[in-house]
């Protein structure tokens, strides 16, 4: 069941630069092997497996189709498409502390999506759909490309053509389950009736493979793997990555670039510590959308913990029931958008909101003080500096710290403004910042990050300096967008500007306690033993970095406060 030849995206390959490798057999991958139209009854549902989609230009893909023992009734249909196989090879036993206890989905669920055993008790089907040139599925894998958009809609259209359908889909799922959504919605799919992206970033570039200019190394090895089961090739995700530093065509092609145009009702959810991944693209998703009918939700807690824990469901139950099977629910008393304010790890209070991002938040700047290593509230009035190994990772940096005198709330994207220089070894500097919650002792309080760690920081920035050129149309007090489509050198000493994007957190600081700034050369939170963590190993630095403070450097941090 060879993809004919003739068929290969070489036109794409051509336009985006696209560079692809052998594929591993899916047998090799736990595949159950390919099963046309096989039908079983089990868990209550009856189900078709490996049934044949056709797409517009003649590409079969396939997809398994869950629906309640014997129904009779036409159902709202639960959507799925990723390249992880929905055979679901994959279990939460890889990733030791994520919190999804064993047992919690059945056999059935695709990773990171919705279990059918689940919602086919509750009245749905679910159809979980392997992506193009992935598995059984016909084609080449081009991962987050823009086919995959196209091939969302043709599944969606397909199913609502079954007789088995209500004619309304939802799309669902976490992660490439939840970035495929915003792509599709896009394309206005005429029997798309909603989407919940859950931890979904919109643009691949900016959220997750190049974090502030700096190309990632570690987290794109596993998406690699994720993706390396086919008949066929498939692309080879981190070789193609760092073959392209600057945003160019090739990232275009893997970013949601018309969020405006989706309309459909939506459901965003996203926690504050997925930093480097999720957790940027969803806001300026939520933000962007079109939809007269959307809501947000972010928490303090482990996205697939979160998921799939009941009272999660039960709103996404709330949701489904509202725009899939058109009754009444909790949906219409819901705030547009609902916020956990973190305490600490696992502790934090709830708040509705009006909007995001929130109109009364007041920006306060705090300058760095390299002679005191304090953030204050008024810029010193003397020149200072402060240097450190940019190669070290055994704790050389700078730091700087701010002690509250009253109770604040620090809500939102922080912007971090420094004057830096780097040596004669050097043109550039790769920058990395973490921000910190010290208690009343000064002890670092923990928080909750990537899915699985329970002792992160409660914010971190990233920024490659020859990338520091901003989009001032879209740079805000509070996040500096950076265009990223050329490279600026520094000339030797030369002291430039750079304006450093910490990702949105929410954190509330009682009198006493304190922010603390961390700024380095190297990744300041990263677990290299286990995933899935942001490493930045192709470093540009050479010597040492300078920070200047001060009179005409005004090096300064941004706290988005709600009073």
């Amino acid at each position: 069941m060879s993809y004919p030849e003739s068929l290969v995206p070489a036109a794409d390959s051509a336009k985006y630069g696209l560079i692809w490798k052998d594929a591993v057999d899916p047998n090799e991958g736990k595949y159950p092997g390919f099963r046309p139209n096989l039908e079983e009854k089990t868990d209550g549902m009856d189900i078709i497996r490996d049934v044949a989609i056709p797409m517009r230009d003649g590409v079969t893909i396939y997809g398994d189709v869950f629906q309640p023992e014997s129904s009779t009734t036409r159902l709202p249909t639960l959507m799925t498409l990723s390249p992880y196989g929905k055979h679901a090879p994959k279990t939460f036993d890889l990733f030791p502390g994520s919190g999804v206890p064993k047992g919690t989905v059945s056999k059935h669920t695709v990773w990171e999506g919705c279990d059918p055993v689940h919602w086919t008790a509750k009245g749905y089907a679910v159809v979980n759909v392997d992506s193009r040139g992935s598995w059984a599925s016909e084609g080449y894998l081009n991962v987050l490309g823009p086919q995959e958009a196209y091939d969302g809609y043709d599944t969606i259209e397909w199913i609502a053509r079954q007789p088995w359908s209500n004619g309304r889909v939802g799309l669902c799922g976490v992660s490439y389950l939840a970035i495929v959504q915003w792509r599709i919605a896009q394309l206005k799919p005429p029997h798309l009736a909603c989407i919940n992206p859950w931890e979904g970033y919109t643009d691949a570039y900016r959220d997750h493979t190049h974090n502030g200019g700096i190309p990632e190394t570690k987290f794109l090895h596993f998406s690699d793997w994720s993706c390396q089961f086919s008949r066929n090739k498939t692309e080879a995700w981190f070789k193609s990555n760092q073959a392209h530093e600057l945003l160019d065509e090739y990232h275009e092609s893997k970013r949601a670039g018309n969020l405006a145009a989706i309309t459909v009702p939506a459901y965003c959810v996203v926690d504050w510590g997925d930093h480097g991944l999720h957790t940027r693209g969803t806001l300026h998703g939520y933000e962007t959308i079109s939809s007269k009918h959307k809501w947000l939700e972010v928490h303090g807690r482990k996205k697939w913990q979160y998921f799939y824990q009941p009272s999660s469901l039960a709103r996404q139950e709330a949701f489904y029931q509202k725009f899939l099977k058109g009754k009444p629910s909790e949906v219409d008393s819901w705030p547009s958008v609902r916020i956990e304010i973190r305490d600490r790890a696992y502790e934090g209070t709830w708040r509705d909101e009006k909007e995001w991002s929130i109109k009364r938040t007041r920006f306060a700047l705090k300058y760095l003080d390299a002679e005191s290593r304090k953030l204050q509230d008024s810029l010193p009035y003397l020149l200072g500096h402060v240097s450190y190994d940019s190669l070290s990772k055994t704790g050389n940096n700078a730091q700087f710290a701010y002690t509250f005198v009253r109770d604040t709330e620090v809500t939102g994207s922080m912007r971090l403004r420094l004057w830096v220089s780097t040596g004669t070894e050097s043109d550039d500097l790769d920058l990395f910042v973490s921000v910190d919650k010290l208690d009343v002792e000064g002890q670092v309080v923990p928080f909750v990050a990537f899915a699985m760690f329970d002792n992160a920081p409660l914010a971190l920035g990233w920024l490659r300096a020859s990338h520091r050129e901003m989009d001032l149309g879209l740079t805000h007090h509070n996040r500096p967008w950076m265009k990223h489509r050329r490279r600026l050198p520094l000339r030797p000493s030369e002291i430039v500007p750079v304006d450093i994007e910490i990702i949105a957190s929410s954190t509330k600081f009682l009198r006493g306690e304190s922010l603390k700034l961390t700024i380095q050369g190297t990744d300041i939170f990263s677990c290299p033993e286990i995933g899935p963590t942001m490493m930045h190993e192709n470093s540009v630095n050479k010597g040492k970095h300078t920070i200047y403070t001060g009179s005409v450097f005004d090096s300064y941090l941004v706290l988005p406060v709600i009073d």
